[in-house]
């Protein structure tokens, strides 16, 4: 496990420090929480796949009561949540953090939001090459709201088609688990993009804002295993523009 460490400029009156973990799945939830207690932020920001399935229901809201305790925690929904959400949000709720659930919330003056995977897993929609639709209501209202917006996204794929238009400021998103393999500081697969997807890793500039891809923590899948490809933790400054 790596920790990645950005600097962005944001229109906010003062420096803002922000942890983001996605994609936790089956991964050994120790290190993730020992970076959590060790480094100083406002917030821990988590954009989806905290869980795996109803196996690891456990790890991942284990992670989040823990984080809670530490840090104010922000959750949105990934489509391995959207997979159990009837029977899950209730545990996520108990956990002590904000559950961002096509909503938003105000904190240290930024607008932070989350939009849920759209995944219907009673249609089994897991097709690589396309991701079922997000609230696109719901993200309308959101980016008309006055100041800095934050939004958590779990699939970096809306990015383009939904998303890198609106007045957003920085899309946090992850998914793409970095590509899988990773060659020549390229990924090779990630779900919803197919193979050579665009985003896999980084930060991307769209018309109005920034889309931020983390690699994520676990894995989905034992086969195939990452090559080239450490799991991340980000540590995000967004630094006030005086």
């Amino acid at each position: 496990m790596v920790i990645s460490k950005y600097e962005i400029p944001a229109s906010i009156e003062n420096d803002f420090k922000f942890i983001f973990i996605s994609d936790i799945h089956n991964a050994d939830i120790e290190p993730i929480l020992k970076t959590i207690q060790e480094h100083d932020a406002e917030a821990v920001l988590v954009g989806g796949d905290f869980i795996h399935d109803s196996d690891y229901y456990e790890k991942g809201l284990e992670v989040l009561a823990r984080s809670a305790k530490m840090k104010p925690t922000f959750v949105s929904l990934g489509n391995h949540e959207r997979k159990f959400k009837g029977e899950l949000l209730p545990l996520i709720l108990k956990t002590g953090v904000t559950l961002l659930d096509n909503t938003a919330t105000t904190f240290h003056g930024i607008h932070i939001g989350g939009l849920s995977s759209g995944y219907d897993w009673k249609e089994e929609q897991a097709n690589t090459k396309t991701t079922p639709t997000p609230n696109l209501k719901w993200l309308s209202e959101f980016a008309k709201l006055r100041g800095y917006k934050l939004l958590l996204s779990h699939h970096p794929e809306y990015f383009k088609p939904y998303i890198s238009a609106l007045p957003i400021d920085l899309t946090l998103s992850g998914h793409a688990h970095g590509g899988q393999w990773r060659f020549f500081g390229r990924g090779v697969f990630a779900p919803g993009q197919g193979l050579f997807p665009k985003y896999t890793s980084g930060i991307y500039k769209g018309e109005h804002g920034k889309l931020l891809v983390g690699r994520g923590l676990g894995d989905s899948h034992k086969f195939p295993p990452r090559i080239f490809n450490q799991t991340e933790v980000i540590i995000v400054t967004l630094k006030a523009e005086r």
